[in-house]
């Protein structure tokens, strides 16, 4: 294949790529916002089924772009190493530092400590120890927490007889309540003078 052609091809896929990943980054942020969970969809795609198809479009996004960027290597590095009477190095080291920083601060929440907040953004020693889901039923936060179903019940204030097997964000839209609610009853539980003490 002719460079014009393949140049041609490699621009036209990194610009087919980029529009997807704005669009299913708009998607995701006005028209499937954070906490809608599995209860709007888009083409039967809830927001975590778009945020995984975001991924993979900008997972391809960048293997293109680091193809194009192979394809053009050559003017690449004379742009950084500039004329040889000017022969200093200062421009290729320039580009160095300036192509680790990138890598640097790309990376860099890649390894930093994973910190868990509440939904206030509270720090780590106000939220929950455990994992709490809306997904969950009460009989899965029962078998996580070892907190009973009939305390959680009672302390949301709704009837003892309901379903143990409903999810609870489910539960939480239909009976009025928040799942942060939960999380206080688990936590409060859990407290010297809690249930566990007595």
């Amino acid at each position: 294949m002719r460079r014009p052609t393949l140049n041609l091809l490699v621009d036209g896929a990194a610009f087919v790529g980029f529009v997807f990943l704005v669009s299913t980054g708009v998607l995701m942020r006005y028209v499937l916002p954070p906490g809608s969970g599995g209860r709007s969809v888009v083409w039967g795609l809830d927001r975590h089924d778009w945020g995984a198809l975001h991924f993979w479009i900008s997972a391809a996004f960048l293997a293109v772009l680091a193809f194009h960027l192979l394809l053009h290597a050559r003017w690449i590095l004379s742009v950084v190493r500039g004329r040889p009477r000017q022969g200093s190095g200062s421009r290729a080291a320039l580009g160095s530092v300036g192509l680790m920083a990138v890598l640097a601060i790309a990376l860099a929440p890649l390894v930093s400590p994973v910190e868990r907040v509440d939904r206030e953004g509270a720090g780590a020693g106000a939220s929950s120890t455990h994992e709490l889901r809306g997904s969950m039923t009460l009989s899965d936060l029962e078998r996580a927490t070892g907190v009973p179903a009939s305390h959680v019940l009672r302390q949301l204030g709704l009837p003892p007889d309901l379903s143990r097997e409903e999810p609870l964000g489910r539960m939480a839209r239909e009976r009025n309540f928040q799942m942060k609610d939960v999380r206080r009853i688990v936590d409060a539980y859990a407290q010297p003078g809690g249930a566990f003490e007595r």
